[in-house]
């Protein structure tokens, strides 16, 4: 099965193709300059973005894989959670090629292609493994058991590790979208400079980051706001989260009695964080999987594999236009007929 993935839950476009025994055929991602200049995603000029990329951006990928619409055997797209109107893009043209097409459509959890994400690499993780999956919006620990079957171990309780990195960056006076470039000055500063707070370290499985958040703006406040200066308070601030995430990892690693964790989303894109857990891995006995960072941030590839595995199970939407902008990953079902894995790189 050929199947076009449609992304557009905020401020990326992220178009694929995924072929159920060949793998990933291609896939292209816009990300969105609009916003910069705001400091953050202005939700209309999401909207009008995708508006303007979506249908050229379709027929990048259908020449770059050298495929006709007859091709396509059915459509994903992004149905939540996410920004109601940017949703409602990828909606909409998905139900429209769709009835042009004849083909099947679905709508996809984004949370759940951020899952699966690990499966479009030539290696993947096999059923059950424990997820840590931390983006902008979300920072949760994970029992992944089959498609469908999660359980959330631990979640933030206030900012999600992706949204305290992005103002702390914004904080810096670093550009947007300021993750990434935290964490590129991160690695000329002392990480030890600065003895920031890890909230809840010593107990349970949820995370807390407007603590930390806090301190670093103290920090900084009272700095003389040099160049290493801000590369110390970003290397601690990073260190910070990162003994956090690790810390929450083993816990639940451990109480659940699991052999591999995969690290999704935006986050999981972090070198240091990547690094710091497969050595873990190694000395302690757990195996470590995690996407091409290209496929960390929202991408159409992810949304293009989890809309097979569902289509393959026989989960066929009607004509219609459903988005959510709240959508817990808990809602999810497991269908009642579990695809074989299906092909990793392609």
């Amino acid at each position: 099965m050929r199947v076009l993935g449609i992304e557009t839950s905020c401020d990326e476009t992220g178009i694929a193709i995924y072929d159920s025994k060949a793998g990933l055929l291609a896939h292209h991602i816009f990300s969105q300059k609009a916003h910069n200049e705001y400091g953050g995603v202005v939700p209309e000029l999401a909207s009008r973005d995708h508006v303007r990329k979506v249908l050229p951006m379709i027929q990048g990928v259908l020449k770059e894989a050298k495929l006709a619409p007859q091709d396509i055997d059915g459509i994903a797209y992004t149905a939540g959670p996410g920004l109601v109107g940017a949703l409602m893009v990828g909606a909409v043209v998905a139900q429209s090629l769709r009835f042009a097409w004849d083909i099947p459509a679905v709508g996809v959890h984004h949370m759940e292609g951020h899952l699966l994400a690990p499966m479009l690499e030539a290696n993947p993780p096999p059923f059950p493994f424990l997820a840590l999956l931390v983006s902008g919006g979300h920072s949760q620990l994970i029992k992944v058991t089959q498609l469908g079957e999660y359980e959330i171990l631990g979640e933030s309780l206030d900012d999600a590790a992706g949204e305290a990195f992005d103002k702390t960056a914004k904080l810096l006076g670093l550009p947007y979208p300021g993750g990434p470039h935290l964490a590129k000055i991160a690695v000329l500063g002392n990480p030890e400079r600065y003895a920031f707070p890890r909230p809840l370290l010593d107990r349970g499985l949820d995370f807390s980051f407007s603590g930390l958040k806090t301190a670093v703006s103290n920090a900084f406040a009272k700095s003389d706001k040099s160049e290493q200066t801000i590369a110390d308070i970003a290397a601690s601030f990073e260190q910070a989260v990162i003994d956090t995430l690790i810390t929450k990892s083993l816990r639940a690693l451990q109480m659940t009695d699991l052999k591999q964790i995969i690290i999704a989303g935006g986050v999981g894109a972090n070198q240091k964080l990547r690094d710091t857990l497969f050595q873990l891995g190694e000395k302690q006995g757990f195996k470590v999987y995690y996407p091409r960072p290209i496929f960390c941030t929202d991408n159409g590839a992810m949304i293009a594999y989890a809309g097979c595995m569902r289509l393959l199970a026989g989960e066929i939407e009607d004509y219609k236009i459903n988005v959510r902008a709240r959508w817990p990953l808990t809602e999810l079902k497991s269908p009642s007929f579990i695809p074989s894995p299906l092909a990793g790189e392609g």
